[in-house]
Order: C-alpha cells, then sequence, then structure tokens
C-alpha cells in the first residue's frame, strides 16, 4: 500500500470519556483536520444533525452499505450499527489532509488493517465514579442505558494499549492540549514528512524508510 500524505489519526474512548467534545474542540482550533463523518442506525440525540455528527441510516441501508464493501470499518455497539465510509477517507488523504475518526476499539482493528499507518489516541476518564457522574450529566441516557454503558466500559478500557497514546481526560484544557500536540507530533512523522516534502527528501538524499 502506497503511503498517503494525510494522517489518519483515531480517538478512541468508552462512553462518557469526553472523546466527542475533545474532538470538537480540537476541530475548532484546528480547521484544517477532517473529521470522518461515521453512520449510524441508532437515533440521534438531542441537538444532534444528520450530516455534522453522523449519518443517521436505517438498518436496510447500512446493510447496503456493508454489502458493497462500501465501509472502511463497522461494529455493532449497544444495538445499533456504527460504520466509516471508505471513500471520503481515502480522499482526503490523498489530498494531504489529516482525518480524525471518532471511533471504538474494535472500529480501529479494522481501520488499521487498510491505514497500518494509524495513529490511536485513548481517551480514559480519571476513574469510573467520574465516568459515571459524566454520563448522568449528559441527561441522554436513562438508568439502564447508563448501566449498561459503565459494564461495556471496562471492557471496552482493556483495549487502551492497543493504541499508540493515552491522554486522561481529567481536566479539559489539558487533555486538549495534548490532543493537539499528538497532531502535531503526527504531521513530523518521517513517513509524513517524506511524501508531504518529497522533492526535498530527493534533493538532499534522503532514502525512504523501510
Amino acid at each position: 500500500m502506497s503511503v498517503q500524505p494525510g494522517n489518519v489519526l483515531m480517538v478512541v474512548a468508552p462512553s462518557g470519556a469526553g472523546k466527542s467534545s475533545l474532538v470538537s474542540a480540537l476541530l475548532e482550533r484546528d480547521p484544517s483536520l477532517t473529521l470522518s463523518i461515521s453512520c449510524t442506525t441508532r437515533a440521534p440525540r438531542p441537538g444532534e444533525v444528520d450530516g455534522r455528527e453522523y449519518r443517521f441510516i436505517s438498518v436496510a441501508d447500512f446493510q447496503a452499505l456493508r454489502a458493497s464493501d462500501s465501509l472502511l470499518e463497522w461494529a455493532e455497539v449497544h444495538g445499533n450499527f456504527y460504520g466509516t465510509p471508505r471513500d471520503r477517507i481515502d480522499e482526503a488523504t490523498q489530498a494531504g489532509r489529516d482525518v480524525l475518526l471518532e471511533i471504538d476499539w474494535q472500529g480501529a482493528r479494522q481501520v488499521r488493517q487498510r491505514f497500518p499507518a494509524a495513529l490511536g489516541v485513548f481517551i480514559l476518564p480519571p476513574s469510573f465514579d467520574a465516568l459515571e457522574s459524566r454520563l448522568k450529566a449528559r441527561g441522554q441516557d436513562d438508568a439502564s442505558v447508563i448501566a449498561r454503558r459503565l459494564l461495556a466500559a471496562g471492557g471496552e478500557i482493556a483495549h487502551a494499549p492497543e493504541c499508540e497514546y493515552v491522554i486522561i481526560n481529567q481536566e479539559f484544557s489539558v487533555a486538549l492540549d495534548e490532543l493537539t500536540q499528538i497532531v502535531s507530533a503526527a504531521r513530523l512523522r518521517f513517513s509524513s514528512q517524506a511524501v508531504r516534502h518529497a522533492d526535498l527528501f530527493a534533493q538532499l538524499g534522503i532514502p525512504a524508510a523501510h
């Protein structure tokens, strides 16, 4: 597989760890980043807009995308299907744009099959008590859903070692700064710089990485 000039950065976390808030703040800070808009069969939450947070589609439409191999990854989470369209990520990375994916650990594994150089960033809560408080404060789920999410969180957190970076989201501003630093570091990786500045590397006689 050829190396693309754009980076793929996967932000992984259990529900309530602050993943979406961090990604939204990062996009405001760095508009050059492209957010991959996933599709889902779950109903929109209050304030969510189709095509902004997710593409909200029917189960039948989702199955059609799977059947045509149009999804980079997909998973069933809490009884709903989620998936990432492949074409938009290919288009962005080939154009040199860095792409952010809000994704779960199952999806991250699938993404690496197509983008081995993708970087994973796992967002951890400072404690399970904090995670429970944040889920309740969202006011989006009833008690049974929150209990199910908390039960699943332990299993999800066990996959943190599969990511290259871990951020503990105790203080939001600090976590945002750390996520910004990871994006900056990704852009300075040899593989990214070699593609973005191929002519300079050739002039300087720098060999390609093996």
